[in-house]
C-alpha cells in the first residue's frame, strides 16, 4: 500500500494478515519509497494510483509504500549509513532496518520492482517470501532518507511515516515492466516533475516533490530531513539532523 493510504485492504479493514487487531485510530510507523530516474536531465518518480474505493485517499496518484510490519526488523539487510541511522533513531523508537526494509517491501509488492542485493535467506519470514525467492536481499544501502510526516490528526488512518530516496540504477529490474505488481496501484508509471502537479497528489505529496525538486537542483546528499509533525496545537515542523528551521 502507499504512503499515508493504509498497507493492504486487510489492514484498511483493522486486521493483518495473521488476523490479529489493529487499532486504527492509533499512529502506525509506515516507509515509502521515492524511486528518481534521470535526476540530471528529465527528473522523474516513480507513481501509481490509488483504487476508488479505496479507505484512505481514494483516487490519488502516491508513491509505493505503506505500515511497517513485524517481519520487516527481522529480515537481512545491507546497511543504511551511519547518518541516515541517526537521523531515523531521532525521537523513534522504529528500528532503522525495519523502515528501510518495509519500504523496499513495499516497492516490491505494489510494482513488481526488486532493489535487492544478492543473497540466499535461509528461512524468509511471513511476506518476505516472494522477494527472497528472486535471491536477493533487502539493499538499504541504496536509500537516503529523505523526510518524514505524520498524518494530521482527525484522519481515518494515521501513520508516522519514513520517506526513502533511491535511483532508478539500484534496482535490479526493467524499471518499466509492473507484470509483477500486485493491485494495489492502478496506472504505474514514472512521472516527469515538471507534469506532477497535473496529478491528483495528496498534499503532503506535494511537499516531498517540491521538497525533491529543491534537493536536485542543490545537489549532494540531503543536509538534513524534514519532520512534518503535523502537531495541532503547534503545527510543528522541524529538520532532523540539521540545525536551521525548515
Amino acid at each position: 500500500m502507499s504512503l499515508f493510504n493504509g498497507r493492504a485492504e486487510c489492514t484498511a479493514l483493522g486486521t493483518t494478515a495473521e488476523g490479529s487487531h489493529i487499532d486504527k485510530s492509533a499512529i502506525r510507523d509506515a516507509a515509502t519509497i521515492i524511486m528518481l530516474r534521470d535526476a540530471g536531465s528529465q527528473p522523474a518518480v516513480l507513481m501509481g494510483q490509488r483504487g476508488a474505493s479505496a479507505a484512505f485517499m481514494p483516487g490519488k496518484f502516491v508513491f509505493p509504500g505503506g505500515a511497517v510490519d513485524a517481519n520487516d526488523a527481522t529480515v537481512p539487510t545491507t546497511p543504511l549509513t551511519d547518518l541516515d541511522q541517526t537521523r531515523l533513531t531521532s525521537e523513534s523508537a522504529l528500528p532503522p532496518t525495519a523502515a528501510a526494509a518495509a519500504a523496499i517491501r513495499e516497492l516490491w509488492e505494489e510494482t513488481g520492482q526488486i532493489l535487492g542485493h544478492p543473497g540466499d535467506w535461509p528461512d524468509p519470514p511471513q511476506g518476505w517470501r516472494g522477494f527472497a525467492a528472486t535471491g536477493n536481499v533487502p539493499h538499504a544501502a541504496a536509500l537516503s532518507f529523505f523526510f518524514r510526516a505524520v498524518t494530521p490528526a482527525g484522519r481515518p488512518r494515521r501513520f508516522d511515516a519514513r520517506f526513502f530516496l533511491a535511483d532508478v540504477a539500484q534496482l535490479k529490474t526493467n524499471p518499466d515492466d509492473f507484470s509483477n505488481a500486485e493491485d494495489e496501484l492502478a496506472h504505474l508509471q514514472w512521472v516527469p516533475l515538471a507534469d506532477a502537479r497535473k496529478f491528483d497528489l495528496p498534499f503532503i505529496t506535494q511537499i516531498v516533490l517540491a521538497e525533491l525538486v529543491s534537493h536536485i537542483k542543490r545537489g549532494g546528499p540531503p543536509a538534513s530531513v524534514p519532520f512534518f509533525r503535523n502537531d495541532d496545537e503547534a503545527h510543528l515542523v522541524s529538520r532532523l539532523g540539521g540545525r536551521s528551521p525548515l
